[in-house]
């Protein structure tokens, strides 16, 4: 009598993607990370090494006109040079951690319809999902002296003698009583003439600040919109919309530290990385026909910096800046 033998299914995870090939799963890794999705900052792909970021400053540029050229004003140029830091993810998992949740959802039995089909993407796109978190705060609140991170925009600016000390709030802790008339409203006053009403000019908001401002509008404590909130719609007014401030547009930014906010346009903000670069690599190893394991391991290489151009068109909240 004939029998039927099941046998378990076996998948080989083993794939290898560097250089321009790894691009979209280091594209999707890096450009998911909430601040670069949103638009509150400029992406500069492609640096192989480091890249030049030119400031101009100009005055006197007019003069009463005469017959003849007559060359008036200055220009002053000056530079920045930035190196993007190489980091790695390192991983290794085990296959029968994820097969029973894969299986279930290529079979269709899931709720999660988003998980691909194919093996090595799901892991893929799970373990670079993480990783896009990371870039998030590193983005923000990184420190280059710690492993695996690279300098954020807060502790560069924190360090920084060219920010205006006018430019530069308290560090009082955000409540929902004092978000408007300590935190926002004084960021706001404090933004250059020069940089208001600029295309891109935004108040990039740490989570708790955001969750504090819509708590105040929502008519919490009242705190100077009144009990009933918002059109007399109390907590019920906000259903994840765009949110603004005297006409400027917040961002909430899970990598800012609690209690920051900066104000600046998207432009003077960069993170520079070389979604092209010949570092960038993924590779998923299957170690069952290596040491006969169920394990794989995980590695991706990519580059990555955070900074900005002109220090003089930013004001923060929240961050202490022990040059000035």
């Amino acid at each position: 009598m004939k029998k039927n033998v099941n046998l378990a299914t076996t998948y080989d995870v083993t794939s290898t993607y560097v250089g321009e090939h790894a691009q979209g799963y280091v594209a999707a890794a890096l450009l998911s990370a909430a601040t670069i999705e949103s638009g509150a900052i400029t992406v500069m792909p492609n640096i192989k090494y480091q890249e030049t970021l030119t400031k101009l400053a100009s005055s006197g540029l007019i003069k009463n006109a005469t017959c003849d050229f007559d060359a008036q004003g200055t220009v002053t140029r000056t530079e920045k040079v930035i190196t993007p830091k190489e980091l790695q993810v390192n991983l290794q998992l085990c296959k029968k951690d994820f097969i029973s949740q894969f299986e279930a959802a290529s079979m269709g039995y899931s709720a999660h319809s988003t998980v691909p089909n194919d093996f090595a993407q799901y892991l893929i796109g799970h373990v670079l999902g993480k990783v896009a978190e990371q870039v998030e705060q590193n983005i923000w609140s990184g420190d280059s002296s710690n492993a695996g991170e690279m300098n954020g925009i807060e502790t560069e600016i924190a360090l920084d003698a060219n920010l205006p000390a006018a430019q530069e709030g308290a560090t009082t802790a955000v409540t929902v009583g004092n978000v408007i008339g300590t935190c926002l409203q004084p960021t706001v006053n404090a933004i250059p003439n020069d940089v208001y009403g600029k295309e891109g000019l935004k108040l990039r908001c740490a989570t708790n600040v955001v969750k504090a401002y819509i708590g105040a509008l929502g008519g919490h404590l009242g705190s100077g919109v009144g009990a009933a909130g918002t059109n007399d719609m109390g907590t019920q007014f906000y259903t994840g919309g765009d949110l603004t401030f005297n006409g400027i547009q917040i961002v909430m930014c899970p990598g800012m530290s609690d209690n920051v906010v900066i104000a600046t346009t998207d432009d003077n903000l960069i993170f520079g990385t070389g979604l092209l670069s010949d570092q960038n690599e993924i590779k998923l190893i299957d170690m069952a026909d290596k040491d006969g394991s169920q394990n794989f391991r995980f590695v991706a290489r990519f580059t990555g910096v955070a900074t900005y151009i002109n220090p003089e068109d930013i004001v923060t909240y929240g961050i202490t800046n022990s040059a000035n």
